[in-house]
């Protein structure tokens, strides 16, 4: 199935080290403390995806990472600023290191757009850079060390690892090729410079995934070039077994290899020191908790009840916790460290302001603390009016991240249903789509999570949860056309082709453009082709409990798809 996305983006240097100036421009001027160190933490992770983006475009041009004057300037800035991070973060924010000037940005402010991509793990899965601090100082290696780190998001974890060992800069690597076999292409000078050392070498990247290509590559040739495997340590996310995936020899490579990690619950739930640990950020901002923060992760905001659980997917859930204070219950969920997460904490507001979202309390690095309002608090469907409302308000809100074209949602919904139903199936959705140039998208910021259970009744009327991030998640849709969510509500409330055409008239004149009917069709079908492939891959990964849930919302939607599919062929005559 197809349903997963990077988000790349193509950005210009100069603009790029501009915001970064900015940033650190508002730490010097901020008092030390938690607000100042997810300032700069911000600021690391948008200079690690600018080096990215530099070292991936001079790859590009030789053919393989090469020692060069403007390399060695991007990875030694790089650890100057992971040395910022590290002495933050080790002082408990009181100890903001002398950071680099604008001189030292200028030297990557080159001219040309290069393609930046968003590390997956700081956005969306709750991976927090300081982590690698404590998992590199449980390691007991030296500053003899070599750190590796693996682009894309190895270029700053890499540099907090070679920080905290107080190492020499590391050096960032592009596994290339097909992503269950990648390899390294490494250039002569760099080859010498990396041989020529006697110490351990630090692998560094998140995960691994679905076969642990990426860490193996890098392995395999320090092996093939005479390093023992003794030598090598690995960094990664989790501690898990690489995934199915992988090569025999790299599975029984991982299970012997040395592996330093720490995971979230280490490095920030259960830390050692009380400024590290979520519960205090939370309480700086909503007064001191009355007990221990209950975990909502994975489903459990769902409560206890088994009965009629909601369809979830736990493992790709992001985290979340519920805090209760003296002024409050709280709902404390992760929603990106760096610009990402103030980005959620913008919108969040812009709703709030508006009326259809709770207002946000505060940002703790990473974490949106808003008033916890329970999903089940309420049955039924808000009035379509409300509804209305709120797409329209969203039609008007600009785009955030780049989203899929309409050439490839329509070819998604072509695959995914040639997946799930077969080659008739795939046929009938292609004829019914037609060419997408027929149509012109005015991208906005959509909400893309339009479910019913989303919505609740508050007590100054009906909210929309969920909204923040959905138009920015790790999927491949992004932000779309309204037209999107249109079809989304029609298909989450079950609205009737004469109740889906009503709201989209209705629209069209609120918003004063029209949105055309065979367009949000278009739509409808490739929402239902997403939704049934991302639910499809959920299965595998839920017992049967979950299974039940979602094998009852996939019938809802294929229900939908043939009345659907019926209506485009009625429609074309």
């Amino acid at each position: 199935m197809q349903v997963f996305g990077d988000i790349e983006r193509r950005e210009d240097p100069g603009a790029i080290t501009a915001e970064i100036t900015v940033q650190l421009d508002r730490c010097r001027r901020a008092s030390p403390g938690l607000d100042c160190h997810q300032l700069l933490v911000g600021a690391f992770i948008r200079a690690s995806e600018l080096v990215q983006g530099l070292l991936d475009a001079d790859f590009a041009t030789v053919g393989w990472d090469e020692v060069s004057e403007p390399r060695s300037s991007a990875e030694s800035l790089m650890l100057q600023l992971a040395k910022a991070v590290v002495a933050s973060w080790e002082s408990g924010f009181m100890d903001l290191r002398a950071l680099p000037d604008q001189t030292g940005f200028e030297l990557l402010s080159r001219k040309g757009a290069v393609r930046t991509k968003l590390a997956e793990g700081y956005a969306f899965y709750a991976l927090y850079p300081e982590a690698y601090v404590t998992a590199a100082h449980q390691s007991n290696l030296g500053p003899d060390t070599t750190v590796i780190g693996i682009r894309s998001i190895g270029v700053g974890l890499g540099a907090i690892v070679a920080a905290t060992l107080g190492a020499s800069a590391a050096e960032s690597v592009r596994p290339v090729g097909h992503p269950f076999d990648r390899h390294l292409e490494i250039g002569p000078e760099l080859a010498s410079r990396l041989l020529a050392r006697s110490g351990s070498f630090a692998v560094v990247d998140e995960g691994p995934g679905l076969s642990g290509s990426s860490f193996n590559c890098v392995a395999d040739w320090l092996v093939a070039h005479g390093v023992a495997e003794r030598r090598i340590h690995f960094f990664p996310s989790h501690a898990g077994d690489l995934g199915y995936a992988a090569h025999d020899c790299h599975r029984t490579r991982w299970q012997q290899a040395q592996k330093h990690v720490a995971s979230f619950d280490q490095a920030i739930l259960g830390a050692t020191r009380s400024e590290h640990r979520l519960e205090n950020w939370i309480a700086d901002g909503v007064g001191p908790l009355g007990d221990s923060l209950r975990d909502l992760s994975g489903g459990a905001w769902r409560g206890p009840s088994s009965s009629d659980l909601q369809p979830a997917d736990p493992a790709m859930e992001k985290r979340k916790f519920l805090a209760i204070t003296g002024s409050g219950s709280w709902l404390a969920k992760f929603v990106g460290i760096g610009s990402q997460g103030e980005n959620s904490f913008t919108l969040a507001s812009t709703l709030a302001d508006a009326g259809f979202s709770p207002p946000a309390a505060g940002l703790c690095h990473g974490f949106l603390v808003t008033p916890w309002v329970h999903p089940n608090s309420s049955r039924g469907f808000p009035p379509i009016q409300r509804v209305l409302d709120y797409l329209a308000f969203r039609s008007r809100l600009p785009p955030t991240t780049p989203g899929a074209s309409l050439e490839q949602l329509f070819a998604m919904a072509v695959h995914n249903f040639h997946e799930h139903w077969g080659d008739p199936a795939a046929d009938a959705v292609r004829k019914a789509l037609g060419d997408p140039g027929r149509f012109t998208a005015v991208p906005c910021c959509t909400d893309n999570r339009m479910h019913a259970w989303e919505w609740v009744r508050a007590t100054d009327g009906w909210q929309k949860l969920d909204s923040l991030d959905h138009h920015a998640a790790h999927d491949m849709v992004g932000c779309q056309d309204i037209a999107w969510d249109v079809a989304g509500a029609a298909v989450e409330f079950g609205l009737s082709n004469r109740q889906r055409e009503a709201l989209r008239t209705a629209l069209s004149t609120r918003i004063g453009r029209e949105v055309p009917h065979r367009f949000v069709a278009a739509n409808e079908l490739c929402y239902l082709g997403f939704q049934i492939g991302l639910w499809t891959m959920s299965l595998a990964r839920n017992g049967e409990a979950e299974q039940r849930s979602t094998k009852a919302l996939i019938a809802r939607y294929e229900e939908r798809a043939r009345h659907a599919l019926l209506r485009a062929r009625l429609d074309m005559g």
